[in-house]
């Protein structure tokens, strides 16, 4: 199918340029919560070689003859990624930032799970690795929601000013469209059309909000970073709302 074959130009090329993006800037402000991982005992040769897997993995998922290896690399990459944001939940337990950048992560964990229940050697276990990747993005979208619940401000400054009605406008109706979704997903009512709407929000925002900020200050290796991790999102949305069916 060609939708699925996108989505995974939009996920392994992003993890590409996000794996580069790692190795040319290692500082706070690209890394955030995965910066830890850089901070650890031979941090950098463990956060430079995970950013090469990532890179393999990302190009691999573009050959069919590698794409089920490349989706079980992604799974455990990702799976690292996931778990390094569990020291700033146990420090700031009360900060929802810290289970936003957890949730993050682990929806690239439900990306590449879906990509895996896509290649998976038998229906049955397809069938069951798709249900948990879409649980799990279903609950990765609650956070998205609550995310902008809790800091609107910060997500109204990402809006560009230029489009109609308003900044606010837009954070109140892409809130209501992730719980919707996060609804429809969980409970399982519609929930490829869902995520396929999602993914397009997704993927507008980062065109809309993202790739200007990039095109303008190309020198700010955090807009580079926000940039990957948006189409990483999109990439791992899409790859769970291509995963067979429950």
């Amino acid at each position: 199918m060609k939708a699925a074959l996108y989505g995974r130009i939009v996920f392994g090329a992003s993890a590409m340029l996000f794996g580069i993006i790692a190795l040319m800037w290692r500082d706070p402000d690209t890394w955030q919560s995965l910066v830890r991982i850089w901070k650890l005992p031979f941090g950098t040769v463990i956060g430079q070689s995970l950013m090469v897997v990532l890179i393999a993995a990302g190009i691999g998922i573009l050959f069919p003859r590698t794409t089920r290896l490349a989706s079980i690399v992604l799974t455990a990459v990702f799976g690292v990624f996931s778990l390094a944001c569990a020291p700033g939940i146990i420090a700031a337990p009360k900060v929802y930032f810290e289970y936003g950048s957890f949730f993050e992560e682990f929806s690239l964990f439900c990306g590449a799970l879906g990509l895996y229940a896509a290649t998976a050697p038998s229906a049955a276990r397809a069938s069951a690795t798709g249900r948990l990747a879409r649980i799990g993005l279903g609950l990765c979208a609650t956070s998205f929601m609550l995310a902008q619940i809790f800091y609107p401000k910060i997500t109204a400054d990402l809006v560009p000013t230029w489009i109609p009605p308003s900044q606010m406008f837009w954070v109140i109706l892409t809130t209501v469209a992730f719980g919707l979704a996060a609804l429809a997903i969980l409970i399982d009512r519609q929930a490829r059309l869902a995520t396929r709407l999602m993914t397009l929000m997704i993927v507008l925002f980062g065109l809309l909000a993202w790739l200007p900020r990039v095109v303008a200050h190309p020198e700010a290796h955090g807009n580079w970073s926000e940039f990957a991790l948006n189409f990483l999102i999109a990439g791992a949305a899409w790859m769970v709302a291509e995963a067979p069916p429950s």
